[in-house]
């Protein structure tokens, strides 16, 4: 029998809004100085975990332990606000937007998947939980690191995040960027806010 593996991750899809601030944004990072790629709008999410390498007979017992975590789980609202960079802007990886409001829940809900996912095989992460939505991603080696100052040095009003759901999702690599496939929704228990 042939044991399929799927590479997936566990998000939360992001407002509308967001892909405005993205288009904003372009234009903070000059072309002339080294490459970015920018995230594909219909790709920009809130990664809660990424699971990796998932058997397709374990899809069925993934999407199970999602729903009873959104199941266990109230709507909240967190706001998106400010920039950042992942590891350092003298030679930036992962050009972010950072996140404010009720990170706590957003924290709760993190660990609720960890936990659901822990016993399936899928380890919790090393590295803490640094809630941020993707914008652009830098590669190296290139000619010249992207100066990503006037990107860092970027305001922007606070946009309301409402959270009420989850999103299990495959990604399959290929040359001009990754493709992603929903395998499940699962929307929170009480969604009555």
């Amino acid at each position: 029998m042939d044991h399929r593996l799927i590479r997936t991750f566990i998000a939360i899809p992001v407002p509308e809004s967001v892909f405005v601030l993205q288009e904003n944004l372009k234009n903070t990072i000059s072309k002339k100085t080294g490459k970015v790629r920018w995230v594909k709008g219909n790709q920009l999410h809130l990664t809660l975990k990424f699971v990796g390498d998932t058997p397709e007979e374990s899809i069925d017992d993934v999407r199970g332990v999602m729903q009873n975590v959104a199941d266990q789980m109230t709507p909240f609202k967190i706001f998106i606000q400010g920039v950042g960079c992942f590891p350092k802007i003298e030679r930036p990886r992962v050009m972010w937007v950072g996140l404010d409001g009720e990170i706590d829940k957003l924290n709760h809900l993190v660990t609720a998947v960890h936990d659901g996912l822990d016993p399936l095989g899928f380890p919790r992460d090393e590295k803490e939980f640094h809630p941020h939505i993707t914008m652009a991603r830098a590669k190296y080696p290139q000619k010249k690191t992207p100066d990503i100052s006037s990107f860092l040095n970027t305001t922007y009003d606070p946009i309301p995040f409402r959270i009420e759901k989850i999103q299990f999702i495959s990604s399959e690599l290929f040359p001009n960027g990754p493709v992603y496939t929903i395998l499940g929704t699962h929307f929170f228990g009480n969604n009555l806010l």
